[in-house]
C-alpha cells in the first residue's frame, strides 16, 4: 500500500491534513456523521440516514486501497469529511465515487481537493473512470464534478443525475488544479502580510533580546492593527499591555511571532490554534540547521502548526514586512525599512536578510512587502509568487534563493508570472551537495532561467544592479545601445561591456562630445540620442572635466542626465564619476556594471516580446503502454510508446554472431564497438560503415574486438545524416529540461547545446532546434540539402513530453539522431530510472 497523506490549503488560506482512511477513525466517523445536517445526510446518502448502522461503519472505514479507497479531511484533528471510490467489479476499469463535508467546511473548496487525492489514487490502482450518482437538488456537488475540467457525460433516470468522467489529467483539468492552487496559495499569504493583529511570543519584559527588538519594531513601525506581547507572567511588555494567552486578547489577531526556544515552540504553537491564529513568523533558531534532534523538533512545529489551520514562515528566519500604508507592518529584526514602493523581495537567507534590506534602503528601492524564509519549512518563495502574481502593490520581485524546493512549480510559475512582472534571482547554479547527477553548465543555467521568465544573477550587488534598472526605467525595445560620453577611453570601455553582454552598439555610435564639452552640449546630445529610433537603450559614461574648463552655469550634468532620463520612454544605465545622479535613474560605479545590467534586462525584454506557444497533442502516445514500460524499465517500450522508434540492433561477441545478426537485420550494417562512449567515434576506427557481405563482416568485427574487445553492436545501414543529439535531465532549479545540439567532438568540447524545460512548447521545441551555434549545418550549410526541420521538432516535443509525464525516468540520450532531408532516424537511446515516481508539481495539491 502506498502511503497518501498531505498537508494541503483550502480556499481561504487555511491549513486541513488528508490522509487514507483507518479502522480505528470508526468513532470519530460517527461523531463525524452526527454534526451533518439533515439536508447534508439527505443529500449525500438520498435519505436522513440519523445513524450508520456497525456493518455499514465497518464497511465504510475497512478499505484495501486498490479497489476501495477512501480519505478523511482533518480540521484541528478533527475529521470534517470524507471521499471514497469503489472500484464496479472486479479489475474493472470504472469506479463509483462520493464524498461528504461537514456543514461548516462546505464552500471552503474540500470538495476538489478530495477529488484530486481520490483520482490520482484510483489512476495507480488502474482505474480510468469515476462514475457518480447525484441528486438534481445538489448543485453544489454537481457544479464539483463539471468545474474540475474533466470531459462530464450526463444522464438523468430515476430522479438521478448520473455522471461518468475519464480521470486522466487533461491540459483542461491540470489548469484547474493550478488555477486553485494559486488562489489558496495566495490567499494565505494575504493574510499573513496584512494581519488584523499580531501577538509577539517570547519578549522579555526586560526589554533585551530578540523578542523585545521585534515587538519594538512592529510597535515603533506604527503597524495599523493590535499588537499583543503574549507572555506567562508580566503585565506589560515593551510598554504594552500583556496577556498570558493569546485567546485572552480581546481583539482579533491572525499573525503569531514567535522568538521562543525550540524547547518551548510547542506550547506556543498551541495556544497560539486556540486563539484562531493564521499564520506563525518562527525568528527562533536551533531547528533543522543546528542538529538532527533541531529536524525532529521542526517537523513537529509544521505537524502542530498545519493541525490548528496555521501557516509557518521559519524557522530561523529574520521575520516579514509589509509597508503598505494601511497595514505598516514591520515584523523583522530589522529596525529600519526601505521606502514604500512596489518591490516584492524573498530571502532564504536570514542571516542575510538585514543586510540585504539596508542595501535595498541605500539604493533608493522601495519595497511593497519583504519575507526572510529562514529554513523554509512551511512557506516558500513559491508561496510568494503566488501572491505577488495578483498583488496590484508589487511590479517587480526580487529573489535571494540558496536551493529549490518544488523545481518544476517554480519554472512553472515563472514563466506565468514573468510575462507581466520582471522576476530577477540569486539562485545557485550548481547541484546540491552530495547529489551525484550531471547538473547543465552555468551558463546553460543562466540560459534556462532566461527562457523562463527569470533573470538569473550571480551575486547580491547585481540583484541590486538589474533591479534599479527594473525597477526606474522602461524595458528596452531591443538590444541597440547608443553610448553617449565625454571620455573615448570610457566610451571605449562601454562599448567593450556592451557587446560582452549580448547588445548591439547602435549605428553611428558611441558618440563621444569630448572632455572639454559642458552640461548643455552634453545634454543636448543625449536628447539627440534618446529620439534617434536606431536606439533602444541609452549608456551614459561621464568623467570628471578638466579644472576650470566650464562656467559656472554649464556644470550641471546631472540635471543634463535627468532631462532625458526621466522623460524619455527608453531606458537609461549611467556611470558618471562627476555628479550623483538623481533618485529615480539607476546608476553604476563600473561601465561592466552598467552593461551587464542592461544586457540581462534586454534578453529578458526579448524573452517577453516572443509569444509563449502551445504544447501541442502528438499522434502515435500511448500512455498506458507508457506506465507499463516505465514500471518495468523497459526503456525501447517506453520510447515506443511516445512514438520514438530506434533503429533496431544486435549485441554480439563472436565473428559468426555478427554474421548471423546482419543477415536477420539485413545488408548493409555497421558495426560499432559496444562501449557507450565509443559507439559514434570514428574517428577513433570504433565505427565500421556500409559492411555488404559476409567477409566484410567478418573483417571489421576482428578489427573492432582487437581494438576495443569483444562485445560489439550490429544494425543496419540507414541513409547518411547530420548527426544529433537529444538530452534529458533532471534539473535542481527546473525539473526535467530537454537539450538538443549537434554530435561531435567539437561541439561536446564547446558545450554547444540549447536547453529548454519540459514540457516543449511548439515555439520552445522550434528555437531548439535553431540556437545552436552549428545550427547552420542543419540549414543547408554550404550548398548542402536542408534537414527535415519539423521531423526534429516533433521529437523533441516527444521528448518533451516523455520527460513531463515519466518521473521515474532520470536521464535520457539520443545519441546519435540522424537528421535528413526525408526525417530522422535515432541510433541509439540510454535511459537511466530512479526509484521515485512522482515529482514535487506532479499529483494532487499539497503544501
Amino acid at each position: 500500500m502506498t502511503e497518501r497523506a498531505a498537508d494541503v490549503l483550502l480556499s481561504d488560506g487555511t491549513t486541513v491534513h488528508v490522509r487514507q482512511i483507518e479502522p480505528t477513525d470508526a468513532p470519530a466517523i460517527v461523531e463525524t456523521h452526527a454534526r451533518f445536517s439533515e439536508r447534508t445526510r439527505y443529500l449525500r446518502y438520498f435519505s436522513p440516514y440519523p445513524r450508520i448502522p456497525e456493518r455499514d461503519l465497518l464497511r465504510f472505514v475497512t478499505v484495501d486501497h486498490r479497489d476501495r479507497e477512501a480519505f478523511v479531511v482533518e480540521v484541528g484533528g478533527r475529521i470534517a469529511a470524507i471521499g471514497r471510490y469503489d472500484r464496479l467489479g472486479p479489475d474493472a476499469g470504472d469506479a463509483e465515487v462520493a464524498f461528504v463535508v461537514e456543514d461548516a467546511y462546505q464552500g471552503r473548496g474540500i470538495g476538489p481537493l478530495l477529488m484530486e487525492h481520490l483520482a490520482a489514487a484510483a489512476r495507480d490502482a488502474g482505474i480510468t473512470r469515476f462514475v457518480a450518482e447525484v441528486l438534481p437538488a445538489n448543485a453544489t456537488m454537481l457544479r464539483v464534478f463539471s468545474d474540475f475540467g474533466y470531459e462530464v457525460e450526463r444522464k438523468y433516470a430515476d430522479g438521478v443525475v448520473h455522471l461518468a468522467f475519464p480521470i486522466a489529467p487533461t491540459e483542461s483539468s491540470l489548469e484547474v488544479q493550478w488555477r486553485r492552487e494559486h488562489r489558496t496559495e495566495a490567499r494565505s499569504i494575504a493574510r499573513l502580510l496584512a494581519p488584523r493583529g499580531v501577538a509577539v511570543y517570547g519578549a522579555s519584559s526586560s526589554g533585551h533580546g530578540v523578542g523585545a527588538a521585534v515587538l519594538g519594531h512592529l510597535r515603533d513601525g506604527g503597524f495599523a492593527g493590535p499588537v499583543v506581547p503574549v507572555h506567562p507572567s508580566a503585565q506589560r511588555v515593551g510598554g504594552l499591555a500583556a496577556v498570558s494567552r493569546a485567546s485572552d486578547a480581546g481583539v482579533p489577531l491572525d499573525l503569531g511571532i514567535v522568538t521562543v526556544p525550540p524547547e518551548k515552540i510547542d506550547e506556543v504553537v498551541d495556544d497560539a490554534a486556540r486563539a484562531g491564529l493564521h499564520a506563525l513568523v518562527v525568528v527562533s533558531a536551533g531547528f533543522a540547521e543546528a542538529d538532527p534532534a533541531g529536524v525532529a523538533a521542526q517537523a513537529e512545529l509544521i505537524r502542530r502548526a498545519h493541525a490548528g489551520g496555521m501557516r509557518v514562515v521559519g524557522p530561523n528566519c529574520l521575520g516579514i514586512a509589509n509597508t503598505d500604508p494601511a497595514v505598516r507592518l514591520n515584523a523583522t529584526l530589522a529596525p529600519r525599512l526601505p521606502a514604500p514602493g512596489r518591490i516584492g523581495f524573498f530571502s532564504q537567507s536570514g542571516a542575510l536578510g538585514v543586510a540585504l534590506l539596508a542595501e535595498a534602503d541605500r539604493r533608493g528601492l522601495g519595497l511593497s512587502t519583504f519575507v526572510s524564509a529562514g529554513n523554509r519549512a512551511d512557506v516558500s518563495g513559491n508561496d510568494l509568487l503566488q501572491y505577488w502574481r495578483d498583488d496590484p502593490g508589487t511590479d517587480l520581485i526580487l529573489l535571494y534563493l540558496e536551493s529549490f524546493g518544488n523545481p518544476r512549480k517554480f519554472a512553472r510559475l515563472a514563466r506565468g508570472i514573468g510575462r507581466d512582472k520582471p522576476i530577477v534571482a540569486v539562485a545557485s547554479p550548481v547541484r546540491p551537495p552530495g547529489s551525484t547527477e550531471r547538473g547543465l553548465d552555468p551558463a546553460s543555467v543562466r540560459a534556462l532561467f532566461a527562457r523562463s521568465g527569470v533573470i538569473r544573477v550571480d551575486t547580491v550587488g547585481e540583484l541590486f544592479d538589474v533591479g534599479a534598472l527594473l525597477a526606474t526605467q522602461p524595458l528596452p525595445g531591443g538590444p541597440r545601445v547608443g553610448i553617449v560620453g565625454n571620455s573615448p577611453a570610457l566610451t571605449t570601455l562601454a562599448e567593450a561591456a556592451c557587446v560582452a553582454n549580448g547588445l548591439v552598439i547602435a549605428d553611428g555610435y558611441p558618440r563621444d562630445v569630448g572632455p572639454v564639452a559642458g552640461a548643455h552640449e552634453f545634454g543636448d546630445r543625449l536628447a539627440e540620442a534618446a529620439v534617434d529610433r536606431g536606439v533602444d537603450a541609452l549608456a551614459v559614461v561621464l568623467a570628471p572635466p578638466l579644472p576650470g574648463q566650464l562656467r559656472a552655469d554649464d556644470g550641471d550634468f546631472a540635471a543634463a542626465i535627468a532631462g532625458v532620463a526621466l522623460t524619455g520612454d527608453k531606458p537609461v544605465v549611467v556611470t558618471s564619476l562627476v555628479d550623483r545622479v538623481p533618485p529615480g535613474i539607476p546608476a553604476y560605479p563600473s561601465v561592466e556594471e552598467a552593461a551587464r545590467a542592461l544586457g540581462r534586462v534586454a534578453y529578458y525584454a526579448e524573452w517577453r516580446r516572443q509569444p509563449p506557444g502551445t504544447v501541442p497533442p502528438l499522434s502515435g502516445v500511448d500512455l498506458e503502454a507508457a506506465r507499463a514500460a516505465a514500471t518495468h524499465d523497459d526503456r525501447e517500450g517506453l520510447l515506443a510508446a511516445y512514438g520514438i522508434r530506434l533503429v533496431p540492433d544486435a549485441l554480439v561477441d563472436a565473428a559468426p554472431e555478427a554474421v548471423a545478426a546482419a543477415h536477420r537485420l539485413g545488408l548493409p550494417v555497421a558495426l560499432k564497438a559496444a562501449g557507450l562512449s565509443l559507439r559514434h567515434r570514428i574517428d577513433l576506427g570504433a565505427v565500421r560503415l556500409d559492411l555488404r557481405d559476409e567477409e566484410a563482416v567478418r573483417v571489421a568485427y576482428r578489427a573492432l574486438a582487437e581494438s576495443f574487445g569483444p562485445q560489439v553492436l550490429v544494425q543496419p545501414m540507414v541513409p547518411a545524416g547530420v548527426a544529433c543529439v537529444v538530452e534529458m535531465m533532471e534539473d535542481p532549479a527546473f525539473g526535467p529540461v530537454v537539450g538538443f545540439g549537434l554530435a561531435g567532438v567539437a561541439t561536446e568540447l564547446l558545450g554547444d547545446r540549447a536547453w529548454r524545460p519540459a514540457p516543449l512548447s511548439d515555439r520552445a521545441a522550434a528555437a531548439l532546434v535553431d540556437e545552436p551555434r552549428a545550427a547552420p549545418l542543419l540549414r543547408g550549410y554550404r550548398g548542402a540539402e536542408p534537414v527535415d526541420r519539423e521531423a526534429l521538432v516533433d521529437l523533441l516535443l516527444r521528448v518533451g513530453r516523455l520527460a513531463d509525464e515519466q518521473p521515474r525516468v532520470r536521464s535520457l540520450s539520443l545519441h546519435p539522431v540522424l537528421a535528413r532531408p526525408d526525417g530522422v532516424s535515432v541510433l541509439h537511446a540510454t535511459m537511466t530510472f530512479g526509484a521515485s515516481g512522482t515529482r514535487p508539481d506532479s499529483g494532487p495539491r499539497h503544501i
